[in-house]
């Protein structure tokens, strides 16, 4: 019976980290196209609107991801 237990507990972390991944992915392509939008609208096509907007999305993602994998760890904000 422990077996299955333990078989659960690893299926749900194998979700969250799945999720994790695909927030990461989404959220970084949504920085990198928010900052490339703004660059070429706004800024003469510079190069760091994008790479900020890469750098947002990666920081959403993580601070996301560390919440749901440890939901009982205070926030620093």
């Amino acid at each position: 019976m422990a077996k299955g237990k333990k078989d659960d507990a690893e299926d749900e972390y194998s979700a969250k980290l799945d999720m994790c991944l695909t927030d990461g992915i989404v959220k970084t392509g949504s920085g990198v196209l928010l900052g490339a939008l703004t660059s070429v609208l706004f800024l003469k096509r510079r190069r760091w609107p994008v790479i900020a907007g890469m750098g947002m999305g990666i920081g959403l993602a993580y601070a996301n991801c560390e919440f749901e994998l440890n939901p009982n760890k205070k926030s620093t904000a």
